[in-house]
């Protein structure tokens, strides 16, 4: 058959046909040929260590959201190249005239990866779960946007029936807020809204997110979980979407030594490393593979502020003066990171306050103002903790030896492995230790809501009446110019006055991808959603 004079395949046509009847956004996920059908599907990547948690609702970090959005799935996703809000589970979705009611619509063929039918139901009662205090979910508070849910999450009022949550119809779902949120569709999209099996939760308990046990409703499901090895995903037949999968299976490896990691790289062992050995940067970008690409997050020190000497702001500003970023990102770093005072990087028009530079004279004054030096009581040797990585490792001992030299402070470096460090932090069981926070979405809400006083995110003690209130303005205010003003003022209590946090960097995300990887996308979140990648050799 010729077309204008050009001879087509069959199946050149078959796919031309395929990628018409697709919304004209998906149709640039599509591969342009037939070749990756003949390649092995199955994509091999280090996640780096074992995740806390495959639960949605208690999910924390990076590593673990990307297999956790693997296996479910929100009632909305984001677009893996400009982030835009695009389908998930739910297939559309109106809003009405006062921007305060959502609608959404579920795909008819929205099923559970064991086969049960999916249904507004199990959203509301997901969204109760996650809701509840007794969950102790992180992200909680993004609930708070929802007509009734902070009353609710705080136990001012007992009855989930006063939550702006309704299933209307067992296809259609009614979210109403308190008030109109520009952003609320992106916030959808986070693990924390994500549907859970509430049955099998009752039923395995804390054992639930266990191979056999685990049924998601996302693009691929949970074969096998190797603690310190690896987990396997194999794609799920029973997906919405299924037909528009490509990959049939993901390794996640767990090798916390980089240098491991990337030498498996260089074997051909790993298709993909998100996280490269900082002492061989310079090597590794003179590799074809390397990349580059712009973060919204911030590589910041946590206080905990409950225990002495950490609970006087002085002595938390004290550090912060001490602290030389632009050493540790010029000198250590050597790609690209920007040194930073300020916590929220420029995100939906936001303006980073200066923060506290360095200064060692102004770093001695605080100190002695705080009572500590010269003359007076010696300051107690410390304990900077971080999580098993040669790069913390690098920046740890060489921000010990900042504070030795300009405050004259004893620091002991220690590393933990992953989900101990993320239970110390959570515990309170440290003095500082290294933290990371990435936008979730495009609004400085999301850099500042983790310091609310009752944040599960907060992990340092904290809280400031200010902040809090300034921070629930923020979520009523309509005029967003007076919302980054308000942002403004709480960056400007959180670093320079209070000083929970010390921030060091802003980040850019350096990694290397195979060339025969497609369907992996440049974005500030680094989010790549699994869903669209494809081999193809």
């Amino acid at each position: 058959m010729r077309i204008k004079g050009t001879f087509y395949p069959l199946f050149f046509l078959a796919m031309i046909t395929a990628r018409a009847e697709l919304p004209v956004w998906k149709q640039a996920f599509v591969p342009d040929n037939d070749q990756w059908r003949k390649t092995p599907q199955k994509l091999i990547f280090n996640s780096g260590a074992d995740p806390e948690t495959l639960d949605p609702h208690q999910v924390t970090a990076m590593d673990s959201f990307r297999l956790v959005e693997a296996l479910f799935e929100g009632l909305v996703t984001a677009d893996p190249e400009t982030l835009e809000t695009r389908p998930g589970t739910a297939a559309e979705w109106t809003v009405s005239d006062d921007g305060r009611t959502y609608t959404f619509t579920l795909f008819k063929n929205a099923r559970w990866s064991d086969g049960q039918a999916l249904t507004a139901a199990d959203f509301v009662q997901s969204f109760k779960r996650a809701l509840s205090p007794d969950t102790a979910a992180s992200y909680a508070e993004l609930y708070f946007h929802i007509v009734g849910a902070r009353a609710y999450y705080k136990r001012e009022n007992p009855e989930f029936s006063s939550v702006g949550v309704r299933a209307l119809t067992p296809t259609t779902l009614q979210v109403t807020l308190e008030n109109p949120c520009s952003y609320f569709l992106e916030l959808l999209a986070m693990p924390v809204f994500f549907p859970v099996r509430l049955d099998l939760i009752d039923r395995h308990e804390d054992q639930w997110t266990q191979p056999g046990n685990l049924v998601g409703n996302g693009a691929f499901q949970l074969s096998a979980w190797a603690p310190r090895d690896r987990i396997v995903l194999t794609k799920n037949r029973r997906y919405h979407d299924a037909e528009f999968v490509k990959l049939e299976r993901i390794d996640a490896l767990f090798v916390d030594d980089l240098n491991t990691a990337y030498k498996l790289y260089l074997e051909g062992q790993v298709d993909w490393l998100p996280s490269i050995p900082h002492p061989r940067v310079e090597e590794i970008k003179r590799h074809p593979d390397y990349y580059i690409v712009p973060f919204a997050g911030t590589y910041f020190y946590r206080f905990n502020v409950t225990k002495a000497p950490f609970d006087n702001p002085l002595v938390r500003r004290a550090f912060c003066r001490a602290t030389d970023r632009k050493a540790i990102t010029g000198q250590l770093l050597k790609s690209g990171q920007l040194p930073v005072a300020s916590f929220c990087p420029e995100i939906g028009g936001y303006t980073p306050v200066d923060g506290l530079a360095y200064d060692p004279l102004k770093a001695r004054e605080l100190l002695s103002e705080a009572g500590f030096g010269t003359g007076k009581k010696p300051f107690p040797v410390i304990e900077l903790s971080y999580n098993t990585d040669e790069g913390h490792k690098q920046i740890a001992e060489a921000v010990a030896h900042q504070w030795k030299r300009v405050l004259g402070v004893s620091v002991v470096t220690a590393n933990t492995e992953w989900k101990v460090f993320l239970e110390d932090m959570k515990e309170l069981n440290y003095q500082i230790c290294r933290s990371s926070w990435i936008g979730d979405y495009g609004d400085p809400s999301t850099f500042f809501d983790i310091f609310e006083g009752s944040s599960g995110n907060n992990r340092t003690g904290w809280s400031h009446p200010r902040y809090d209130a300034l921070l629930n303005k923020t979520r009523t205010e309509q005029s967003q110019a007076r919302r980054l003003a308000m942002f403004q003022e709480m960056e400007r209590i959180l670093v320079e006055e209070e000083c929970p946090v010390l921030p060091i960097y802003r980040y850019v995300n350096v990694g290397l991808l195979a060339e025969y990887v497609f369907g992996w996308y440049p974005n500030v979140r680094n989010a790549h959603p699994f869903k669209y990648m494809w081999i193809e050799r």
